[in-house]
């Protein structure tokens, strides 16, 4: 196993962020509000290093910007969506500008390598690319009407004030998946980002209070409000004045946001665990299997919702498929995410390292196996206790624990001999998010895609299950929580419909022929 511990030099792209070593948690857009709330620190699950640290804010400054946002709704929503569009590209070219010391940033304070911090800052600019185009393509539909004289068509109007609650596994992206479909189609927005990296929000919203100023958008449009949940929490869920709450983060979380938004007849888009799985036919390339699982197993760390977390491989191909493997996990490169060479990062927190070795114990006392890895790693290099080596285990798919979600990388093994039997173990959990086979057969891979195929939301061909493009929707079914977000015409979650019936004649019939005569 080669380790990789770096000294990580992190100041001068703080500098260029505008990070402080105490920054304020609330902003309206281009002014910072002075929250006076308990102290949030940041510290790198890499060294265990503080980076810095947030004052927090409180109810009272929640309504400062609740009140922002709601005139700044009425005069945004008004803007033409295209001049929307135009503000969104500007951000994108800011995002463009600080790629490199946000990718910097989002790796430092999250843990993901270097190459994942900067993709993750890639898919900001790419969907902000995609929101400029989109503020052209708000498109409705226009339908015959039955009577004389009568058209009908459909239209779509923005929500209002979209709350967005991010997880810490990707700090950056997921904000801009919803911020800027949120704001081309009219709507303002209030992040509230994961309290374990809240210094790439603040990073955020630096880097766009320019393009604010400079356009003299409204105070109110984009605000940020970092705060514990006894302060902001499901009070914010509650909240009258919210038509949505888009939600990432774990099943757990997701039915509680579900419950206390659907109470009030809310809105939710709920993007919540994954149990992904690859299924590896055996007439599938191997070496393209391979690359796909490695990556998608370990990526961040194990820490992705589109992780790889099973592995369904046909009987004839699997002790092959083992053994290239294991070979593979070791020669996996762990240490400092910001060192070019390493491949494997920190996990978050202490917490998902007690995670990890619990899932490990209760597989098996299940009855499962530890292939490779497992250990916390400790010494040179890896002080911060958040380090640990990726597992290969043998499973059923049975396992109360392979029926759940641990936020780590570790990744089951199982035999099929019937793709009939390997759709079954792959939709046997209850997660749908990513699905992946790996198949030159057409017959195979086109049953994998039809409607007794996958479950899920994502199901690829002889390509993994993480890293999805932002031009397709992303999101997934059963305990994922059926929520869309980014591509295709996943923009219109964030509007209400309206059907409209306009008579130009002198007449008033009535649908389905009703008379009525006074």
């Amino acid at each position: 196993m080669k380790t990789i511990c770096p000294t990580c030099d992190i100041k001068p792209a703080l500098d260029r962020l505008g990070i402080k070593e105490i920054n304020h948690g609330a902003s309206t857009g281009s002014q910072w509000i002075e929250t006076n709330g308990e102290l949030l620190h940041s510290i790198a699950s890499c060294d265990g290093n503080l980076i810095a640290s947030v004052r927090q804010g409180t109810w009272d400054d929640y309504e400062t910007i609740m009140e922002n946002a709601q005139e700044a709704f009425k005069v945004w929503r008004m803007i033409p969506a295209p001049q929307r569009g135009e503000i969104v590209r500007q951000m994108g070219n800011e995002f463009r500008r600080h790629k490199e010391d946000l990718g910097r940033l989002v790796s430092y304070e999250m843990g993901k390598i270097y190459q994942e911090g900067l993709g993750e800052v890639q898919e900001m600019i790419d969907i902000a690319d995609f929101a400029l185009g989109i503020s052209r393509q708000l498109y409705g539909s226009t339908m015959h009407s039955e009577r004389v004289k009568h058209r009908m068509y459909d239209q779509y109007h923005p929500l209002g004030v979209i709350g967005v609650i991010t997880a810490f596994n990707f700090p950056v992206a997921v904000w801009a998946w919803n911020a800027m479909l949120a704001l081309v189609t009219g709507n303002v927005v209030i992040w509230k980002p994961s309290s374990k990296v809240p210094l790439c929000a603040v990073a955020i919203h630096n880097i766009i209070a320019g393009v604010l100023k400079q356009n003299n958008v409204p105070e109110g449009v984009t605000n940020l409000i970092i705060g514990s949940s006894k302060h902001i929490g499901d009070n914010f869920l509650a909240d009258k004045r919210v038509p949505l709450i888009s939600c990432t983060g774990s099943v757990a979380v997701g039915r509680r946001v579900g419950r206390i938004v659907g109470e009030r007849l809310g809105r939710t888009l709920l993007e919540l665990g994954g149990n992904n799985a690859i299924v590896i036919s055996d007439k599938a390339n191997l070496d393209m299997a391979l690359m796909a699982t490695v990556f998608g197993a370990v990526g961040t760390a194990g820490q992705r919702c589109t992780t790889t977390r099973r592995l369904i491989i046909h009987e004839s191909v699997y002790d092959a498929f083992k053994e290239k493997l294991t070979n593979a996990y070791k020669q996996i490169r762990i240490g400092c995410p910001l060192d070019p060479n390493t491949l494997v990062g920190p996990l978050i927190d202490k917490g998902s390292v007690e995670a990890f070795v619990y899932a490990q114990e209760q597989l098996l006392k299940e009855g499962g196996k530890i292939i490779y890895g497992g250990e916390v790693l400790s010494g040179k290099g890896y002080e911060s206790g958040c380090y640990v080596v990726p597992v290969l285990a043998e499973a059923e798919n049975h396992y109360h624990i392979v029926q759940e979600e641990t936020f780590a990388p570790i990744l089951y093994l199982m035999k099929y001999s019937t793709i009939e039997e390997a759709v079954a173990l792959h939709n046997g959990v209850p997660q749908g998010l990513s699905s992946a086979i790996f198949s030159t057969d057409l017959l195979e891979a086109e049953r994998f895609l039809s409607h007794e195929g996958s479950d899920c939301g994502i199901a690829n061909v002889n390509i993994g299950t993480s890293g999805a493009e932002i031009g397709g929707a992303f999101g997934g079914e059963k305990d994922t929580g059926g929520g869309r977000e980014s591509g295709s015409d996943a923009w219109k979650v964030y509007m209400r419909r309206q059907t409209n019936t306009i008579n130009y004649s002198t007449e008033l019939p009535f649908a389905q022929g009703i008379k009525f005569v006074l």
